[in-house]
């Protein structure tokens, strides 16, 4: 899957510099074509000649040759790439790339490019463990990078631990998946319903929730990246989605209702991760309610339970995935709401995890309608998503053996 593949491999100033040069061996291998950026540092380790000539493509070091003042642009390496990958990347340039400072042709590349990129850490376990590593490690993964997390054994300063760059047979074996990946759910319809809703109280108030729609726009750009025809329909958040995806824009669980529906016949898998309001005023005042000192009582009727009429109405060939946010009992809410709703899988999160729920990060727990049960550890969003769509991926082809 990676013939014939455009690929940037960015080699940054650490002892591991000398792993690029079998990566380049076994991307060619591949049927790759491979563009090698190196920082200044990264010369220090292995010579740019060595990887021109396993790349088959003079190595590019600076912004322009002094020689001659031939320019090389960051913007057009950015847009030529199918994949970025940056192997080895040093603390130094991990806290350059979270921080967009591109103080060289490797960093101004990274900001430029359009294509998934992919880092792979190297670095003694003291340097890797540091608070501000894993900070950035986690910022540059809620961008949408992929982290290719560091092996753990002995290191150049002789101590033991997690560091040393992943081995080059496994980093391109990780491309090689995602590539695969990449249409696994080619010409299938998804829609995705993500953020909340905001019940209008008078034509100036609301009553509404925290969601902030990260997770489905997460789920829904990771659909789009594997080939999928998406459609997004959003609650009021201030989130763009990236790719070629039909989004539609709605405010009131009426409308979200109106919306999905329209779709949904047509969809082959429905996710739904908006938390809709439960409940909406019963009457919306046409003007401004005035402040008084008396109290005022807003009363409430239910909203449409759009899940459930969805589960009602599924095809057999239709997969249906429900999200459960939960505080108490989670587990069996969690498996009451699967089979209540007549879904084929429910997301659990929690709100007793610390750093779960309406962040920028996630720990979930998915449960099928055969009984199956998946836990995953806290992650950015963006990994999160790719959780959730690497399990509906499971699941459909295990119907599809059934």
């Amino acid at each position: 899957m990676i013939q014939g593949k455009k690929i940037l491999l960015g080699v940054t100033g650490s002892i591991a510099a000398y792993k690029a040069a079998l990566l380049i061996r076994l991307l060619k291998k591949e049927g790759a074509d491979v563009q090698v950026l190196m920082t200044e540092s990264a010369c220090d380790f292995i010579t740019p000649l060595t990887l021109a000539t396993l790349s088959q493509r003079p190595v590019i070091t600076t912004g322009f040759e002094q020689s001659n003042g031939e320019w090389h642009s960051h913007v057009e390496m950015g847009l030529w790439a199918d994949l970025f990958l940056i192997a080895p990347v040093t603390a130094n340039t991990l806290s350059k790339m979270a921080a967009g400072q591109a103080d060289n042709i490797l960093i101004a590349t990274y900001l430029a490019a359009k294509c998934p990129v992919f880092f792979a850490p190297a670095m003694d376990v003291d340097m890797f463990h540091h608070p501000s590593t894993q900070a950035n490690i986690e910022k540059l993964s809620s961008y949408g990078n992929h982290l290719i997390a560091p092996a753990a054994g002995e290191l150049a300063s002789g101590l033991m631990g997690e560091g040393r760059m992943e081995d080059p047979e496994k980093i391109v074996a990780t491309l090689k998946s995602w590539f695969i990946q990449s249409k696994d759910f080619k010409d299938l319809n998804v829609l995705i319903s993500a953020g909340p809703t905001f019940e209008a109280i008078d034509p100036v108030r609301f009553i509404g929730n925290h969601s902030s729609g990260k997770m489905g726009f997460s789920i829904a750009e990771e659909f789009n990246r594997r080939g999928a025809h998406v459609t997004l329909v959003a609650g009021p958040v201030n989130q763009e989605a990236s790719g070629d995806i039909d989004r539609i824009d709605v405010t009131s669980a009426q409308e979200m209702y109106e919306a999905c529906m329209s779709v949904f016949a047509d969809a082959d898998i429905i996710v739904m991760s908006a938390a809709v309001a439960d409940f909406t005023p019963a009457r919306v005042s046409p003007v401004k309610i005035k402040k008084r000192e008396a109290t005022l009582a807003i009363e409430l009727k239910p909203t449409l339970d759009i899940l459930k009429e969805m589960g009602q109405i599924k095809k057999e060939d239709q997969l249906l995935v429900g999200f459960a946010l939960e505080s108490d009992n989670e587990r069996e809410n969690a498996n009451e709401k699967l089979i209540a709703k007549n879904c084929d899988m429910i997301v659990l999160n929690s709100l007793n995890e610390e750093g779960a729920g309406f962040g920028n990060t996630n720990k979930i727990t998915i449960f099928t309608a055969e009984g199956e049960e998946f836990g995953f550890d806290m992650k950015p969003k963006a990994a999160v998503a790719i959780d959730i769509v690497n399990t509906i991926a499971i699941l459909k082809i295990s119907r599809k053996q059934v």
